[in-house]
């Protein structure tokens, strides 16, 4: 389960943990806890203070203070802000309550059920659960409902900010995926042919549906960023989670072949983030995500121009992001000069501890992917997770 965290003046807080409706009965039971994530949770990053929000793919643990690298984008908005209030109330009215307790064996709390939520227990009946929270949700993604913020610029150029979400394990009608399809697929004609883009997912498992749309850009240029093992969380962890960075490897080899097949090696390149090693003194973990994309110019896209369009926030553009998960995003598109300009600094920013790497690197000794990792990757898809 997951936090959902409301403070009121400074003497009350409210904490709630919401719990997928997918991990239940024998699931449950048997899953091994440091990898039960892959059956769905709530994964949106919202922290709003009075009318400004950040939007990001980070929680608040320690070491996205230190040493792990995401990305934070501030906006100053009372529309934006109250809008995703009242997606983290509906998600709040769909979760458990959480409470302190002294009581021996109930580890510091205790986890109740509040019968003014909008739904019953997804312990209790999952099916109910689903139906209930889609009504209870289902008006905050209307179009009257979801906020476009437009903001002009001291140069009468604007900058313009889109909510995206995927709710899909409440709400089949999510927006996130349907935004993202009609962006990438509007790069294949004119006149958005032959833009430039950046993707980028510290758990490198787009969707093989994301992974069609971005090669059918057939970008002038094309750059996917991901951790190289070293950098991803579960690197050394025990158990199956200890699995998941070579898992990563084998679907960024697939990812380069896929690319040779569709004859984009010259265009579209593979880089692993990497600083230092997980465990070890300096040593980073990777963790950003988002998409930014560079409309080409009138004379062509040169090497320093800046994006026009990116999308931040939580989602890994993965079968869990859009099946499984709670998932927060915006899409800000602009003219602003000055900020294009930042954009393309946090491109770059995001470069800095990156390299390219061919098919080549996955056929070192250290990176061959064993049958264990092939195997558990698909015990997870036939049990209904995944990565």
């Amino acid at each position: 389960m997951t936090p959902l965290i409301s403070e009121f003046g400074s003497d009350r807080v409210e904490v709630r943990m919401y719990h997928t409706p997918n991990l239940t009965g024998l699931r449950k039971k048997y899953i091994p806890k440091r990898i039960n994530e892959g059956w769905g949770l709530q994964h949106m990053k919202l922290y709003g203070v009075d009318d400004e929000i950040i939007m990001s793919g980070a929680n608040l643990s320690e070491d996205y203070f230190t040493n792990r690298q995401d990305r934070y984008h501030l906006f100053k908005s009372k529309d934006l802000t109250d809008y995703f209030k009242r997606i983290h109330d509906g998600v709040a009215k769909l979760s458990f309550d959480i409470q302190p307790s002294t009581q021996e064996g109930s580890g510091g709390y205790t986890m109740a059920w509040p019968t003014t939520n909008a739904a019953p227990s997804p312990l209790d009946s999952p099916s109910n659960y689903k139906s209930a929270a889609e009504k209870h949700l289902a008006h905050l993604l209307l179009p009257s409902n979801s906020p476009t913020t437009t903001s002009p610029s001291p140069s009468t150029s604007k900058t313009t900010i889109y909510p995206i979400l995927s709710l899909v394990p409440l709400l089949p009608s999510s927006t996130e995926l349907p935004a993202l399809t009609k962006i990438l697929t509007h790069l294949t004609t004119p006149p958005l042919q032959n833009s430039s883009w950046t993707f980028t997912a510290g758990y490198f498992n787009m969707t093989p549906s994301f992974r069609r749309l971005l090669l059918s850009t057939r970008p002038a240029s094309g750059t996917v960023l991901t951790a190289h093992p070293h950098a991803n969380g579960f690197y050394g962890s025990k158990g199956v989670s200890g699995l998941l960075p070579a898992a990563y490897t084998h679907l960024a080899k697939s990812f380069l072949r896929k690319v040779k097949h569709e004859g984009l090696s010259e265009s579209i390149v593979l880089k692993e983030w990497k600083k230092g090693m997980v465990g070890q003194e300096g040593g980073w973990t990777y963790h950003a995500k988002g998409l930014w994309v560079t409309f080409p110019s009138a004379n062509g896209v040169g090497e320093k121009e800046d994006p026009s369009l990116t999308v931040v926030g939580s989602s890994n553009y993965t079968k869990r992001a859009y099946e499984l998960d709670l998932e927060a995003n915006v899409v800000i598109a602009t003219e602003d000069p000055g900020l294009r300009k930042r954009l393309g600094e946090e491109v770059r920013w995001l470069g800095e501890h990156a390299r390219e790497v061919g098919e080549k690197e996955f056929e070192r000794p250290e990176r061959k992917v064993g049958m264990d990792v092939r195997m558990a990757m698909w015990a997870v898809r036939v049990l209904g997770g995944a990565l």
